[in-house]
């Protein structure tokens, strides 16, 4: 009897944690919530209102693009929404949240609390993080200390605690630049499936063998029903069902949690391909840094330095010739835009709404001056006057020497990314509001102002850096058209779709030729002096689909130019014949700064900061 009630005790214990894990939680995403149009709001209520009748459901996470544009108003809305909820949810961002971001990413962790998710839920832990880009166009990419952040509370969770790790983006090639970071430093725990979305379909993936559950957006679909996703986790096994607004759930994948499906070894996806460096061996890394930050910022030469900011909000100098950090200065939140430094100062805005200039030398603080919002534009310094433009409306003329504001323009519509163009007395850049502006270069008031008839806000001149030859400035846009533009007018001189270019533009040392990238493996040339689109060369450089906003730059008749997936090359600027390309990862490498015919130095969204050298002798 006494063996007997030992059995009994035995089989109950064994039986308790098992059903003691079985629960139900909804997976929301893409809801777009938009302040031009009210139905991604409406889509979500109904959803939330149908969570909140369903006692069944535990908890909910959504999984990105909560905003159509990034902006506070829409996510304070998306925020208003889900706050209806009678139970607990759980938000990651999305590329709408980090691509198109007036606040330089800041507004979604200040509205949602952060922008990474931990909670444990009846022994699984939940962890979330972002998966990219920020502000540039380019894939998908997860930056060096959220994945740092993933490993510490992955080895710290207890031993084979079962985990789902939520993200916007499918770990996949092609939407993910650096998937396979993510996979390998996840892949020796326990984990039961990513969640996610940005498909706004219902898919079932593997990542490198893990499962990967994709669904479908709160958004009305043809049917003009809106939906979501309930997740079932019964016993051993999870069950995925779509469920429709007033429809009984279907559901469309099933997984095993007992059984595994990776290794704890490398998976079998076809990583990136280096084999070109085979083919140019005669390109050399003088030196390269790993910072374990992300760097979304050209770096700026100034003498024997560079200053880089990166994604924690760090500035630091870099001596060139080996690349010793000589000191760093820490801002209070991320650096976006590209610093610049003349005569001793180094100026940079910052998301934590404050443009600094700090002593090139040794990186104290000069002077500072506060916006109303995360300042995101690079700096363009002339006549010792830094122009740098911001998220608040305003672009400044500072005075680098003494930090005093000399003017201010504070009628921009949109937010400002770009580097400005100084030229002709003229200060020249884009915002996101479908317009260029030109303003006067002493006094701030406004020259012209160009729209193109360009509709649409993720259609505006704002990514690409301007440049100026023969009285006409030259641009490309996300409507994939090269446009000539009068200096002195501002209207419209030419503007060409005959190659398929997208927010990238150089200029030629001897401003006979504009440069820009297709969005297919080729490199164009064009006349600057003509007023009719003159296509002089196209070259195929085979680096396949590509949007990054990183511009060509010539040296010493070298055109250099870069990529969203690591590639580096250098071509004959007058021919277009390629002279070599390189690899060192497969993020975005920012805008190249090249310091003589052979050599170019070069930051990377995956933290890399380094000097190449092409030696031909």
């Amino acid at each position: 009897m006494k063996k007997t009630l030992i059995s009994i005790i035995c089989l109950v214990c064994a039986i308790l944690p098992m059903s003691a894990q079985d629960f139900t939680f909804a997976l929301l995403t893409d809801t777009h919530i938009s302040k031009h149009n009210p139905a991604p709001a409406e889509d979500l209520n109904k959803v939330v209102t149908e969570i909140n009748n369903n006692p069944k459901i535990e908890f909910v996470i959504v999984s990105g693009d909560l905003s159509e544009e990034g902006d506070f108003t829409s996510l304070s809305q998306a925020k208003a929404i889900l706050a209806k909820l009678n139970k607990p949810y759980y938000a990651v961002l999305g590329n709408h949240e980090t691509k198109w971001t007036e606040s330089g990413m800041t507004d979604f962790g200040k509205i949602f609390g952060s922008e990474r998710v931990k909670f444990e839920h009846k022994g699984f832990l939940f962890l979330g993080f972002n998966t990219g880009p920020l502000l540039r166009m380019a894939d998908g990419h997860v930056v060096p200390q959220d994945i740092s952040w993933l490993e510490k509370e992955l080895s710290e969770a207890p031993i084979n605690q079962p985990t789902f790790l939520i993200t916007h983006y499918p770990l996949l090639k092609g939407d993910v630049d650096n998937w396979y970071d993510v996979t390998n430093a996840v892949r020796k725990y326990n984990i039961k499936s990513f969640l996610g979305g940005h498909y706004h379909s219902n898919r079932f993936f593997q990542y490198d063998g893990i499962p990967g559950i994709i669904s479908r957006s709160t958004l009305r679909d043809k049917d003009n029903n809106p939906g979501y996703t309930l997740i079932d986790v019964v016993n051993d096994s999870l069950y995925v069902s779509e469920k429709k607004i007033n429809q009984a759930p279907i559901q469309w994948k099933s997984l095993s949690l007992t059984e595994k499906y990776y290794t704890k070894e490398s998976g079998n996806d076809i990583y990136p391909d280096f084999s070109v460096n085979n083919e140019y061996p005669l390109v050399k890394k003088i030196w390269m840094n790993k910072s374990g930050v992300g760097i979304y910022s050209s770096p700026a030469l100034y003498k024997k330095n560079i200053y880089v900011g990166d994604d924690m909000g760090y500035l630091s100098a870099y001596r060139i010739k080996d690349g010793k950090k000589l000191w760093q200065f820490k801002a209070e939140h991320r650096i976006l835009g590209t610093p610049e430094a003349d005569n001793n100062v180094v100026v940079f805005g910052a998301a934590d709404k404050h443009i600094y200039g700090l002593n090139a030398n040794n990186g104290k603080l000069l002077w500072k001056i506060k916006a109303n919002a995360p300042v995101l534009g690079a700096v363009t310094i002339h006549n010792n006057i830094a122009f740098i433009g911001a998220s608040d409306g305003v672009f400044r003329a500072i005075d680098i020497l003494s930090g005093n504001i000399v003017w201010q323009y504070n009628q921009v519509k949109g937010y400002v990314e770009t580097k400005p163009l100084v030229t002709d007395n003229k200060v020249i850049f884009g915002a996101w509001d479908n317009t260029l502006y030109a303003l006067n270069e002493q006094t701030g008031e406004v020259e012209w102002l160009w729209t193109g008839d360009i509709k649409g806000m993720h259609f505006s001149p704002a990514a690409v850096w301007p440049v100026a030859a023969h009285g006409k400035v030259f641009i490309t846009d996300p409507k994939r058209a090269m446009t000539a533009i009068s200096l002195q007018s501002g209207e419209t001189i030419w503007r060409t779709n005959q190659s398929m270019v997208r927010e990238t533009i150089g200029l030629s040392e001897d401003n006979q030729r504009i440069y820009s990238k297709t969005m297919n493996d080729s490199v164009v040339c064009y006349s600057a002096e003509t007023d009719i689109p003159e296509h002089l060369w196209s070259t195929d450089v085979g680096f396949g689909y590509e949007h990054a906003p990183s511009m060509p730059i010539e040296k010493e008749g070298v055109l250099y130019g870069s990529t969203k997936n690591g590639l580096m090359f250098a071509l004959n600027s007058t021919t277009g014949q390629i002279i070599w390309k390189h690899k060192v990862g497969n993020s975005l490498i920012n805008t190249l700064v090249p310091l003589d015919k052979n050599r170019v130095l070069f930051t990377a969204t995956g933290g890399e900061i380094g000097l190449l050298e092409y030696k031909n002798k």
